[in-house]
């Protein structure tokens, strides 16, 4: 198994340049003479390039036959020596699909005898973008790096669209720059030795299975990507909020070895339950030193952001920047620990629960009656109207997904659509897509810009998806984009790994082969978290019933770092493109400094968004440096 690796830093041009990357190049030659700069080569593929950087030896495993077929795993592959034996095995035989089934979260480069296959993880926490040039194809799990070699830009409108969006693939095949491609998550990249590149699934739909059976499947890979991982650390440490997700992350790795468990606490969270739950359970399990941070003394969210150019860079807009001076609180005893493997619970909401909108999937399937006493039952508890809800999800059943995508696009062509500074209403979980509540932040040349966009993803949408596998797949993507950048700052903030197992492919895999509606127990808190951790988490954590609220916390952040966010919205980007009204943006963080109900999300979004674009590099010499084995760099 590959333990836990660091980043590597080297020196180019007087800078110190911190990066963790794959990329490589695929293509008979001649059309563009370039490496990865500071990269190491990987061999044992034939007919193709593949260089990394921040990757330790044992984070690369390979596996190849006589006959030229062949596997490399970069990054945290947990797979045993059989396991990876048995992938390349199953590959000589035609199965591509198993090299990229073993346990952990890594990219998957296999060679046959067709040519080349390049694919991330199912979650998105590695993910393939490419570029074709002449007769050759640059690919990487960065972006950036892609942009640098024909200088392209960052697009706007997929920025915008990112936050101001919901149920709206908005990336899709695209990155966030202009003429580099994107690998969909679950799609694999193949480069063919002949003949053209194409983007195909990397597996076939799998049956659903029964709860019981997905319940099965998902504790043993659970155990096995929490398990290893600790088995493979030399020292661990792990986040312990007290929550269910956390928690047993924790506790399935301190039965494998002694941990430190931290976890966070200001005065607005001092009184939750997260706290006592942390404290009950570190005294309950056997192998966990716990450490409480309190953070009254960092000045909370948005702190620590003057220093635009000192902030650490991320290939996607990171909402960990507007936790930074949190973040550094809660990994200086992580630091200290001389921690070199750290571990989360990001993505349990994910694969544990069910999308708000499975409702309507159980009204599609024939379960009508069950459907609507489900929604009744959400809108009830969050105070809302049950025949709102009722009519949401029954427009939804009408509707298609391209039809919903079509409408929504041109509602964005009125006015009205952007004018009422509406909250969200519980109701809205029911359908396919909306605008969120930041809306009316736009322009004019914004929401027209949304409404292309909008219109060219109903075109080539899925018409036989439904809501809530549409939804579950861009809320997970959307979760292991926020952890690949929260890992890539922890790792050149703090050196330190971040894992988060529950983002592994076999893990969603298990949970996903249970329908969205069956992972729910109408009245129960999680309740595929009782089965999967039943005799491996104390009881006491899997019937909690509550889940705590940081908006108190946000919303004194923002009160006292007000004049570094106004200043980072005075000279938005994305307000000088025309794309947002900057008084309007202005006038939602004056109400959320006076503690105002505002778009909360939307203006961490933008705040992020626009110190992402201040900071992007993608100069040439950044990335890349002539190949002195190929031909020169045009």
């Amino acid at each position: 198994m590959s333990p836990p690796g660091r980043c590597r830093v080297y020196e180019q041009k007087g800078e110190v340049v911190t990066v963790r990357l794959i990329a490589g190049r695929h293509g008979p030659g001649g059309g563009v003479g370039v490496r990865l700069r500071g990269g190491r080569e990987i061999t044992g593929l034939t007919g193709t390039r593949i260089w990394t950087v921040g990757h330790e030896n044992g984070e690369v495993r390979r596996a190849c036959s006589p006959d030229g077929a062949g596997l490399v795993a970069m990054g945290c592959c947990l797979a045993t020596e059989q396991e990876l034996d048995d992938a390349l095995a199953a590959l000589e035989r035609g199965d591509t699909a198993s090299a990229m089934r073993l346990s952990g979260s890594y990219l998957t480069v296999t060679r046959t005898r067709e040519g080349v296959r390049v694919a991330g993880d199912r979650a998105g926490v590695t993910t393939v973008y490419w570029l074709p040039l002449k007769d050759q194809v640059l690919w990487a799990t960065a972006a950036a790096p892609l942009a640098a070699v024909t200088g392209a830009r960052a697009d706007l409108s997929l920025l915008l669209g990112s936050f101001m969006l919901t149920g709206v693939d908005v990336l899709a095949g695209h990155s966030l720059f202009h003429g580099v491609r994107r690998v969909p998550p679950g799609h694999v990249l193949v480069l063919p030795d002949h003949g053209p590149v194409r983007i195909v699934p990397a597996r076939e739909d799998s049956p659903a299975v029964s709860f019981e059976e997905g319940a099965d499947r998902l504790r043993a890979a659970l155990r096995a990507a929490a398990g290893r991982r600790a088995r493979a650390a030399g020292r661990l440490s792990a986040d312990l909020s007290g929550g269910i997700d956390s928690s047993s992350i924790t506790c399935l790795a301190a039965a494998e070895r002694p941990l430190l468990a931290v976890t966070y606490t200001d005065a607005h969270l001092a009184g939750d339950d997260d706290p006592r739950y942390a404290r009950r359970l570190a005294d309950t399990v056997p192998g966990i030193t716990h450490q409480m941070v309190n953070g009254q003394g960092t000045g909370g969210h948005f702190a620590g952001l003057e220093d635009v150019q000192a902030l650490p860079r991320t290939d996607t807009p990171s909402f960990t920047l507007g936790l930074l001076a949190i973040k550094d609180a809660q990994f200086a005893p992580v630091t200290a620990h001389g921690s070199t493997a750290h571990l989360t619970g990001r993505g349990g909401d994910d694969v544990l629960d069910a999308v708000r909108s499975h409702p309507v999937d159980l009204y599609l399937g024939g379960r009508r009656i069950e459907a609507l006493r489900r929604a009744a039952s959400y809108a009830r508890a969050r105070r809302s109207g049950v025949h709102r809800t009722w009519g949401e999800l029954l427009r939804a059943v009408a509707t298609s997904y391209p039809q919903a995508l079509a409408a929504l696009a041109a509602s964005l062509t009125r006015p009205s659509a952007a004018a009422d500074p509406r909250r969200a209403a519980p109701w809205e979980a029911m359908r396919w897509c909306s605008t969120t509540a930041a809306a009316p932040w736009l322009t004019r040349g914004g929401r027209r810009a949304l409404s292309v966009l909008v219109e060219t993803r109903a075109a080539q949408a899925d018409p036989y998806v439904s809501p809530a596998r549409l939804h579950e797949r861009l809320g997970l993507e959307l979760m292991a984009d926020g952890h690949a950048t929260f890992d890539s700052i922890a790792r050149t903030r703090w050196g330190i790994p971040l894992h988060a197992p529950f983002l592994d492919t076999a893990v969603v895999d298990a949970a996903f082969a249970i329908e969205p509606g069956e992972r729910v127990r109408p009245g129960v808190y999680k309740a595929l978290a009782r089965t999967v951790f039943d005799g491996l988490v104390p009881g006491f954590l899997l019937h909690r019933s509550t889940k705590t609220t940081f908006a108190s916390s946000v919303y004194a952040g923002l009160r006292r770092n007000a004049p570094t966010v106004r200043g980072i919205v005075a000279g938005s980007a994305l307000a000088g493109a025309g794309l947002l009204d900057p008084h309007r943006v202005l006038d939602g963080l004056e109400r959320a400094v006076q503690g105002v109900p505002a778009p909360l999300a939307g203006l961490h979004a933008l705040v992020v968004t626009e110190l992402w674009l201040a900071t992007l590099d993608t100069a040439r010499h950044t990335w890349w440096e002539r190949d002195e084995e190929d031909v020169p760099c045009p």
